[in-house]
């Protein structure tokens, strides 16, 4: 079974964006990967003209929240750095059982890696030579007005580019039960590179397009 990879199209934001970025994103590949009957609800991002549509499962809502929360804490310890969040589908099969044990290892078969240069607004208010008025964050109204369309629009792109291959991507998607498919939503730990990369899904990366398991 090969594995799948997409890399989407780095996003620029500031720290208040990172959940309405991140819920957009992993609940549209969610969607779209779901293969059980689910009741797809409208969602509206709280800061960005942007609505996407959630599986409306409450578990999946919650999951998604608290890697999201986990996210965030490292955003503010490593501030105006590039960053990865992974997430990885796999099936799980029995390996070597036994009478006494019934190890399981997990086959990897698509993933897709979500890259974000979260930034501060100090960061984006030395880059501007006007003064004008300003938000509590330290932008001109303007230049956030501005930052925030073009975020809007690279966004857009994003979401265009998980439907595009979520469509043309499916012969290596596995042959399981009507239920969500296994999954795991990874992001960066103290011990990662200078881009956050989680060590793990590096090695991940460096194997994508071939069968592989853990």
């Amino acid at each position: 079974m090969n594995c799948e990879t997409c890399q989407l199209k780095e996003l620029v934001l500031e720290p208040t964006e990172i959940r309405d970025v991140l819920r957009c994103i992993l609940h549209t590949i969610f969607f779209h990967r779901t293969l059980s009957l689910v009741r797809p609800k409208d969602v509206d991002c709280d800061l960005l003209d942007i609505t996407y549509v959630q599986c409306g499962l409450a578990e999946l809502e919650k999951e998604v929240d608290e890697k999201i929360d986990q996210f965030i804490a490292w955003v503010e310890k490593h501030p105006n750095r590039r960053s990865q969040v992974c997430l990885s589908f796999f099936d799980e099969k029995s390996k070597n059982p036994g009478w006494f044990v019934n190890k399981t290892e997990r086959i990897y078969w698509e993933q897709w890696f979500i890259n974000l240069h979260v930034m501060s607004p100090k960061t984006y208010s030395k880059s501007n030579s006007y003064k004008g008025i300003t938000n509590f964050g330290g932008n001109t109204l303007e230049e956030t007005s501005s930052r925030r369309a073009a975020l809007e629009s690279s966004l857009n792109e994003v979401l265009f580019q998980i439907i595009n291959f979520a469509n043309e991507k499916k012969d290596h998607i596995p042959a399981i039960p009507d239920r969500i498919f296994n999954h795991e939503i990874m992001i960066p730990s103290s011990s990662d590179s200078v881009f956050g990369w989680n060590t793990d899904v590096i090695r991940r990366v460096l194997n994508s397009g071939h069968p592989y398991s853990l």
